[in-house]
């Protein structure tokens, strides 16, 4: 079953799902395509019957990521064009309840950790910084420097403690332990184009996807950084982000400024299926982890789709 909400006057970035609930969706969205004009939260209620808004919040700057708070289920994150990052709370004031604003220009990602026991995310910025931030300073905890670009991407490592990769327009994506020194762990040239997105497998701590302008997606081995296991080409522009299943360890999600949305299986290395729904960029994508299978992404068209792909249908679910 395929679904669609429609957000007037607004573009989708990002969209996410709770990790609390299968049935709300997060999604961070702007006014003129991010260029000028406000931001807006909109979290929706997904159900048989459909997709309905259920709360909003505005700021008077573009949204171009959103995260739900692993430790609240009622918090989320949002970045925004004006260098800032907030913090909302469900049922309350329409007004951050937080905010953040350390990075010198826009903040074009962010993420909650999944480790158990660490109480933090991180951010990447225009500025071609990453910042470590704790709820409960006002404060970043650390800030990391190495990358010559604009840090489109950043993801916690879901396998091995501490460990995030940012990918960035220097063409890198790069690896830092935020318990060691706040330099790179290691450089990856992993496209000779800008990498506007990458992600972690989950099964395998070693393996990381990258997708970059020239529309193409690599898997890598960071034990063996040098060149890519794999090269999955199909999308005729730039991949603007992907995502490893949670349920299959060989399945891989992106979306492009092609207005496609693919998957592909590691296993032949190939294009699996596509998916062409949106009139505009597709800019963000995620994996329901309530119900396996399910998937939403958004776009520049002002669509919200949550469906579920033929491939995902009978794709075998991961261990565990």
């Amino acid at each position: 079953m395929s679904m669609t909400f429609t957000a007037p006057g607004f573009h989708g970035y990002a969209v996410e799902f709770s990790p609390y609930s299968g049935q709300l969706l997060a999604a961070a969205t702007c006014e003129n395509f991010g260029v000028a004009g406000t931001g807006r939260l909109i979290i929706l209620q997904v159900a048989p019957q459909g997709i309905a808004p259920v709360e909003t919040f505005n700021w008077p700057d573009a949204l171009f990521d959103v995260g739900w708070c692993e430790k609240d289920e009622n918090v989320l994150l949002t970045c925004a064009g004006d260098g800032s990052i907030q913090v909302w709370t469900r049922g309350q004031s329409q007004k951050p309840v937080k905010l953040f604003k350390e990075h010198t220009k826009e903040v074009y990602s962010l993420e909650w950790s999944q480790t158990r026991g660490l109480d933090a995310f991180v951010s990447g910025s225009w500025d071609h910084t990453l910042k470590l931030w704790d709820l409960n300073n006002q404060s970043s905890l650390a800030t990391f420097h190495g990358h010559d670009g604009i840090v489109y991407s950043t993801k916690w490592s879901p396998l091995i403690p501490g460990c995030i990769a940012s990918a960035s327009g220097d063409h890198t994506v790069r690896l830092w332990d935020i318990r060691g020194p706040q330099s790179p762990k290691l450089v990856i040239t992993a496209h000779d184009a800008e990498v506007l997105t990458c992600d972690w497998s989950k099964y395998n701590q070693n393996m990381l996807v990258s997708g970059g302008v020239d529309g193409e997606l690599h898997v890598w081995d960071i034990r063996q950084p040098r060149k890519p296991m794999m090269v999955m080409a199909g999308h005729k522009y730039a991949v603007r982000r992907l995502k490893c299943s949670p349920f299959s360890e060989n399945i891989v999600a992106s979306c492009s400024y092609d207005m496609t949305m693919r998957f592909w299986d590691l296993n032949t290395c190939s294009e699996c299926e596509m998916i062409e729904h949106h009139t505009e960029f597709i800019y963000g994508l995620d994996f329901n982890l309530h119900i396996p299978g399910q998937m939403a992404d958004c776009g520049f068209d002002s669509l919200i789709h949550v469906y579920t792909p033929n491939c995902l249908k009978t794709a075998p679910e991961g261990p565990g």
